[in-house]
């Protein structure tokens, strides 16, 4: 597959198909959106949303949240803000994420399935490394994407003049809802 994937890429750039794509590393609508690497997303959200090439910022994980205050995702946002002029940030959740329901048990059992040694594993929890709560998905995405709005929102190093809300995407249609989260 790779193989295919790098000939596709040689007859895109030769034929100057990227030309439709080139744009600035600022992202025109000064917007930063955290939402799931589900791709069912991938076209469907800027589509649902309006959005073309070089407007938003988009910052892509699985679940579309944020498991530590100081994960990638954060550093991403922090990017965004600081390096990129964004002013506005949009936390979407989707229906029927495949984090929704994830359990740290059966990721693990999953690993060693795949030749993940126990040793490995214990190894990453003697590294301080709690793979339970790092693992495990959220039973409710709402709730969810208010815990990360209220983390952004709060975050020590997100200044206050940041707009951050919370979202629902239908995966199918696009429809968006939006949470109301009253600011703290």
């Amino acid at each position: 597959m790779i193989e295919q994937i790098l000939e596709h890429n040689r007859k895109f750039v030769e034929s100057g198909q990227y030309r439709q794509f080139e744009t600035s590393k600022y992202p025109d609508k000064k917007i930063a959106i955290v939402t799931c690497m589900d791709t069912r997303l991938i076209h469907l959200l800027p589509a649902a949303l309006g959005f073309k090439v070089g407007d938003i910022k988009i910052i892509k994980n699985a679940g579309g949240t944020i498991t530590h205050p100081f994960d990638s995702t954060v550093r991403s946002i922090l990017v965004a803000v600081y390096e990129l002029g964004v002013k506005e940030i949009m936390i979407i959740g989707h229906t029927e994420c495949g984090v929704q329901g994830m359990s740290a048990s059966h990721m693990l059992k999953l690993m060693r399935e795949r030749g993940v040694d126990d040793e490995h594993i214990s190894l990453m929890r003697h590294c301080g490394l709690d793979l339970d709560r790092w693992l495990r998905g959220f039973d409710d995405t709402e709730l969810a994407v208010r815990e990360t709005v209220d983390l952004v929102r709060n975050h020590p190093l997100v200044p206050k003049d940041i707009t951050v809300d919370g979202y629902i995407i239908d995966s199918t249609t696009g429809e968006l809802t939006p949470l109301d989260i009253t600011k703290q």
